[in-house]
């Protein structure tokens, strides 16, 4: 037999005094309405809760962390170059703010493109379904030929690619985040999966200069984390490969007994990835530091957080 249920009475509900119940939100979190005034005094309108004051904080850390000469590192995917944060980025290694950076494979791709002809980023659905995708002759040839002569001299494919950009007749490469590295002479690290870039498909590609390359870089990176208490990580649009690398090098510097604990970790992407969440956001902090993910366009949010660190500084 079906069994019958009935409407609950709630005549005998116990309630509570709003006065004594703890609550989350209170008015002076709220936002103030901003007219006109500085950046600092935007920053300062936006609500002090959730993402408004996870930005705050993160500023606070990049800040602080600049005040005590600790690093600020800068791992990223191709997407930031390719909304055109290039300058701001360089402005950031320029002002002594950004002091090492950590690039995915595509990175060079665009950052090279951008400083030889201006413009980057074809259309994969076009040019894939001609047989023309990522066979762009300039390209192939020029960074396997960098990587081939810097990782000849030593070097690893950052700074392979970076002097190379640098000591070109490129007639756009003050837009190379690569060349500024060089310039400023601060740490740039390249880190590819063979078969993920357009330039591995080229008959110049040399697997044994870009496997030795990408090591040295994975070395050099490591060598930068080592150092990262007190600093800031930044993750940039990097779903899989940055944030791998970001905890192996975590995992070796430790293994080495470096005392890479108590830093601030910041993941920015318009979606949550799972290894950003995990690899960059949660497991490299359990042992002390701080995380915070801030969701959004890369072409808002990082110049949003650029503008915020140079007025605090």
């Amino acid at each position: 037999m079906t069994k019958k249920y009935h409407p609950i009475s709630v005549k005998n509900v116990k309630s509570c005094r709003l006065q004594s119940r703890k609550s989350k939100v209170e008015i002076d979190e709220a936002g103030t309405v901003f007219s006109n005034g500085t950046f600092r005094d935007f920053i300062s309108s936006l609500p002090d809760i959730l993402a408004a004051k996870d930005i705050r904080a993160v500023v606070s850390a990049i800040v602080r962390a600049r005040k005590k000469d600790r690093p600020v590192i800068l791992g990223m995917g191709a997407h930031p170059i390719k909304v055109g944060l290039a300058p701001i980025i360089i402005n950031l290694i320029k002002k002594n703010i950004i002091t090492a950076i950590a690039l995915n494979g595509a990175c060079i791709v665009h950052d090279y493109e951008l400083s030889l002809i201006g413009h980057t980023s074809e259309d994969v659905d076009i040019e894939l379904c001609r047989g023309t995708f990522g066979m762009a002759e300039e390209t192939g040839k020029g960074l396997n030929r960098a990587i081939k002569r810097g990782v000849k001299k030593g070097s690893g494919i950052g700074r392979a690619v970076g002097e190379y950009i640098a000591k070109s007749r490129a007639p756009h490469k003050q837009l190379s985040i690569l060349a500024a590295a060089t310039k400023y002479e601060i740490p740039a690290t390249v880190h590819v999966a063979v078969g993920t870039d357009i330039i591995h498909m080229h008959p110049e590609a040399d697997g044994a200069a870009i496997g030795e390359g990408s090591l040295r870089d994975f070395k050099l990176f490591s060598s930068v984390v080592a150092d990262l208490k007190g600093g800031v990580y930044i993750n940039l649009g990097s779903a899989v490969i940055l944030p791998e690398v970001f905890l192996k090098a975590i995992a070796l510097t430790r293994n080495l007994r470096y005392p890479v604990k108590n830093f601030t970790t910041v993941n920015m992407d318009f979606i949550q990835h799972y290894r950003c969440r995990e690899n960059v956001l949660r497991r490299p902090v359990i042992s002390g530091g701080r995380s915070y993910a801030l969701t959004g366009h890369h072409e808002i949010m990082f110049p949003l957080l650029a503008a915020a660190v140079l007025e605090a500084l």
